[in-house]
């Protein structure tokens, strides 16, 4: 069976096991990133296809939250996919733009609460050895991905929390392969930030005037 493949062994380093799922993770992971960072459309097809394989990596490590969280992440695939292509003005592509203060206490209220409901959960319904960092990543990651399908520039900042958090978690849980993933993950995010950032002030800028009298008004 295709999961049976994927809960195997890929390679070792020091003797500790690499799955095919996190290598194919790593591979399709980096990739994803690299092509949010540059704005394309494909990485939203490469996303599922990365969430999906992180989902098998992830259960099988009792990380449940995240595990669950890559369903999830399927669905705000095909919206992100979607909202790039017809989210702007008169159904066109999609421009960066900023989080307005309304919305960033509507992400700050939504992130506590879901962060809150989710550590309950893990602590008295799972096996979870970390339930308070699951759910915290697992609360960041979603108001990330939001952002994302926004187009919204502040997102990079919620991933690059999450990255940093998730790096050490990975780690304990023996996850290396993916730990190095999301160290890849927060220097790309950095990229991106900066990216993103440069898109909205060429935005941002007048347009220049061009040379000659100024036009005649009725």
């Amino acid at each position: 069976m295709i999961i049976d493949w994927l809960t195997g062994t890929a390679f070792r380093v020091a003797g500790t096991g690499t799955t095919w799922a996190e290598l194919l993770g790593f591979v399709t992971g980096v990739l994803n990133v690299w092509l949010v960072a540059r704005q394309k459309i494909a990485n939203w097809p490469i996303g599922i296809a990365n969430v999906l394989l992180l989902m098998v990596l992830f259960w099988t490590a009792g990380l449940y939250a995240d595990a669950g969280l890559q369903v999830v992440y399927v669905a705000l695939g095909c919206y992100g996919w979607w909202h790039w292509l017809f989210g702007g003005e008169r159904r066109t592509r999609l421009t960066v733009s900023r989080t307005g203060r309304r919305e960033w206490l509507a992400l700050a209220a939504a992130g506590l609460l879901l962060t809150g409901a989710l550590w309950v959960l893990l602590d008295r319904a799972t096996d979870s050895t970390v339930p308070l960092p699951d759910a915290l990543t697992t609360a960041l990651s979603l108001l990330a991905t939001y952002g994302q399908t926004r187009k919204r520039v502040e997102s990079w900042w919620l991933w690059i929390a999450a990255d940093l958090i998730y790096i050490p978690l990975y780690a304990y849980k023996g996850l290396h392969l993916t730990a190095v993933l999301y160290l890849v993950f927060l220097a790309l995010c950095v990229l991106g930030l900066r990216a993103w950032r440069a898109d909205l002030r060429r935005a941002d800028r007048p347009s220049a005037v061009p040379p000659g009298p100024a036009p005649v008004t009725a």
